[in-house]
């Protein structure tokens, strides 16, 4: 099993302050790309809305999520053992697993996925950032 990212909250007071820590990188990323798309000031007090930048804060903080990768026997033998309810997406006869656990939640979101493992690892963070963190958040 090989382990990937930042945050890995235990309690959801830990996920909160995660996720307030990225708040300043969300802002300087939107600033910088309005910049570097020759954003003038009228168009970027238009188009940069607190729910660009909120956007940008989720997107980072779903980024940073620790996963756990492994095939799908290392999975099934933790997925046993977990004491907590797990929402698996995609497909049962393929090899590979990703998955992150929050336990703050008693719940974990996976993702299978043959050979594509950066692009089952962007999905299985979004999926768990919506369905895990965003509504306590």
């Amino acid at each position: 099993m090989e382990t990937e990212g930042v945050f890995d909250p235990e309690t959801l007071a830990a996920a909160r302050e995660a996720y307030e820590s990225v708040g300043p990188a969300a802002r300087t990323a939107v600033r910088e790309t309005a910049t570097a798309m020759d954003f003038g000031r009228e168009e970027y007090e238009n188009r940069v809305t607190s729910a660009v930048v909120e956007t940008a804060r989720d997107a980072i903080f779903a980024s940073l999520l620790v996963v756990r990768v492994a095939d799908r026997a290392t999975f099934d033998s933790w997925r046993s053992d977990a004491d907590v309810d797990v929402t698996v997406l995609g497909s049962p006869d393929v090899d590979r697993v990703v998955w992150h656990v929050a336990p703050f939640a008693d719940a974990a979101v996976a993702a299978t996925f043959q050979a594509e493992r950066e692009a089952a690892v962007a999905t299985l963070r979004r999926q768990a950032f919506g369905r895990l963190y965003r509504d306590r958040l």
